[in-house]
């Protein structure tokens, strides 16, 4: 099995599974055509399910990711820690980067949010292995929070050495935008979990940021 680290060094595209957009059902069946259109990494993003909901969950994903897809859990460093995720994604008001991975330990993946240069390189020096950097564009997830200026996405990826996803209203419709700044890789969710075909959407936004 190759390492998380290199799994995640060649990974082009990020799939959020949200239980904010779809149930655990739902969620399933995307994950499970999204594995076959190519996706490299699925976070489960669930702010109100229970632990063993959650865990029960994470427990399925893993007989269809089979640690080949990387498998983060968000927020929740608890259960990512006992569920066996493959690692912890967090944001500027969890638990710092630092405690994370103290309790996920060193062989696991560690992803810090952030919205601006300097959030990226304190990440960057706390050890993160990559950084979910939005919202790039307006999306539903994050109603409040305005689309960024592009030239600074174009900064944080020039500055930042760790691999940094774009993320935030990305779909097939404006990742054309994107290429253009030297991104190579993204994060997605809605324009996955609610497309009409899955397989497709995924193929065409890993192609899109550079994958085959």
């Amino acid at each position: 099995m190759r390492s998380n680290k290199k799994l995640l060094a060649s990974a082009k595209l990020y799939l959020i599974l949200d239980t904010q957009v779809l149930d655990y059902g739902a969620l399933l069946q995307v994950l499970k055509d999204s594995v076959r259109g190519g996706v490299d990494i699925v976070q489960l993003r669930d702010k109100k399910g229970s632990a063993k909901e959650i865990l029960d969950f994470c427990a399925k994903v893993f007989k269809i990711t089979k640690h080949q897809i990387l498998f983060i859990v968000n927020d929740r460093a608890d259960l990512g820690f006992l569920s066996g995720a493959d690692g912890l994604h967090v944001g500027q008001e969890d638990i710092d980067c630092l405690a994370a991975r103290k309790m996920m330990g060193q062989g696991k993946i560690i992803g810090v949010s952030c919205q601006n240069l300097a959030q990226a390189l304190k990440a960057q020096a706390q050890g993160a292995d990559y950084i979910g950097f939005g919202s790039v564009f307006q999306t539903q997830t994050k109603p409040g929070r305005q689309a960024m200026d592009l030239d600074l996405l174009q900064k944080v990826i020039k500055q930042i050495k760790i691999p940094v996803f774009p993320i935030g209203g990305i779909s097939r419709k404006n990742i054309g935008q994107l290429i253009p700044l030297e991104v190579t890789r993204v994060a997605v969710c809605r324009d996955i979990l609610l497309a009409e075909d899955v397989i497709k959407a995924t193929k065409e936004l890993r192609i899109a940021a550079g994958g085959t």
